[in-house]
């Protein structure tokens, strides 16, 4: 699947629940009205469309939300997508959390044939974890993330870097992380949904950049891992550093991506409302002519880059729907 600038389409996100069990302050507010369950799609039906972009090109799947793991049945999803592992059609099957269920589900995600799992975690102080995501146990989270190394899998964790809130802790997280064998990933908060003190909280990467650098030795990486990141090696700790930054130097020249919603919506860019229905077509006819056709047409439409901007003119949100409604 190439889109209208040569870029082959070969990474697909899908969001298997707008539901989460935490309400962190830079993803949703803490009245969040979420999907009726009549709205989404069937697991089956989410199993036949990623079939379908499979067959269609795509070589690396990673389930979000948000929270995929509170998605009833959900390891059953992840078990036939994990036949794809198999027959060599798909490189990749990964999942998105914030870690709240994993220590119960591990070793199923392995069985299935995940090898690596995402975990959000922007502070290991208990008040401030609290306070970042309003309802979440920290402890039921470090729980998850030791289930899963038992298990085998590969931790890389996600820390959205906030102004005011956890930048005095990056430089003790990445030391804390990688003395575990897990790397981390720095996060720019987003203008997607509504959500207070946007501008407030938001903190260029760039900036924190340059205070690890007066740290630690910083070696630029050609690492490639099919998503947005731009990757450091700290000299001292040997761990990588992943840097995602949507606002201060966005990576939409190279973007393979798109999304797909637990509505069936498709999202040819994160940062961008136009988006395509794939739910009617999947369902007009048991046939996948005419949802493969759908994808076509979309993925022709995809832009070049996406319209975020954080400043304080522009305090409210360059797009109206949550991350959790998107997917992660």
């Amino acid at each position: 699947m190439l889109d209208p600038f040569g870029r082959d389409i070969s990474y697909l996100r899908v969001s298997v629940t707008d539901r989460c069990d935490f309400r962190c302050v830079y993803c949703m507010s803490e009245d969040t009205t979420f999907l009726p369950k009549a709205d989404l799609l069937s697991l089956e039906e989410m199993d036949r469309l990623c079939a379908v972009f499979i067959a269609k090109g795509v070589r690396k799947l990673r389930l979000t939300g948000g929270e995929p793991l509170v998605r009833k049945n959900m390891i059953w999803l992840v078990e036939r997508l994990g036949r794809h592992l198999k027959t060599g059609a798909l490189d990749e099957l990964t999942l998105t959390t914030n870690g709240s269920q994993l220590a119960r589900h591990a070793d199923a995600l392995a069985a299935a044939g995940i090898k690596r799992v995402n975990v959000s975690l922007d502070t290991l102080d208990e008040a401030k974890f609290r306070r970042i995501t309003r309802w979440g146990r920290l402890d039921q989270v470090l729980d998850g993330i030791a289930a899963a190394q038992l298990a085998g899998l590969k931790i890389k964790l996600n820390m959205v870097a906030l102004r005011g809130e956890n930048e005095d802790e990056i430089e003790s997280m990445i030391a804390w992380a990688h003395a575990r064998d897990m790397e981390l990933t720095l996060i720019e908060t987003m203008p997607m949904g509504d959500v207070a003190d946007r501008v407030e909280r938001y903190l260029p990467l760039s900036l924190v950049r340059s205070r690890l650098e007066r740290r630690w030795t910083l070696i630029d990486l050609p690492d490639k891992t099919g998503g947005p990141a731009r990757y450091v090696r700290i000299a001292e700790t040997g761990g990588r550093v992943g840097f995602i930054t949507p606002m201060t130097h966005n990576f939409c020249e190279s973007c393979n991506r798109v999304r797909l919603t637990c509505t069936g919506t498709l999202y040819m860019c994160l940062g961008q409302e136009d988006a395509a229905d794939l739910r009617r077509p999947l369902r007009a006819s048991p046939d996948d002519g005419l949802v493969s056709a759908a994808i076509d047409e979309a993925i022709g439409r995809k832009p070049k880059g996406h319209d975020f901007i954080i400043d304080r003119r522009h305090r409210g949100p360059s797009i109206g729907r949550p991350m959790s409604l998107t997917g992660g």
